[in-house]
């Protein structure tokens, strides 16, 4: 099996638990130095992390606690060599009871089976509208 094609059954599998709720297996695909981006120009773009711990404690975390249930849904997956471009959608809602119906565009880069780097492209102004931007990470 091709390098491209192991990366696009990664994601794939990691879709498919998040769609019901199941984060594990996302959490175990991340590589320790795993970078998240935010990309464009509004309050939430920038780099939220050199490692894994850093980006569960400075936006993962602070980001699902807004949530009472979270999923996320994969509508396309697309594969090329070390970077997997995945759209998908989020039917969810906030604990202030907004609806957030996201969509997704991230690109994904995958070495030897692990996630380096998440680029996340989405809608910039529900995000903006109802969830809370994390606070920035200590210096």
């Amino acid at each position: 099996m091709s390098t491209q094609t192991k990366n696009k059954q990664l994601l794939t599998t990691i879709f498919d638990a998040l769609a019901t709720g199941d984060t594990r297996p996302f959490s175990n695909a991340m590589a320790d130095d795993l970078r998240w981006l935010f990309a464009g120009e509004w309050s939430w773009a920038r780099d939220w992390g050199a490692t894994k711990q850093e980006v569960r404690d400075n936006l993962l975390r602070p980001l699902m606690a807004q949530y009472p249930d979270y999923r996320s849904t994969a509508e396309e997956i697309l594969a090329d060599g070390d970077r997997v471009v995945v759209r998908a959608r989020a039917d969810a809602t906030t604990l202030d009871g907004d609806p957030y119906p996201q969509a997704y565009c991230y690109v994904f880069r995958v070495i030897d089976g692990r996630i380096t780097e998440v680029i996340e492209y989405c809608d910039t102004a529900l995000v903006e509208r109802v969830l809370e931007l994390p606070a920035p990470p200590p210096s």
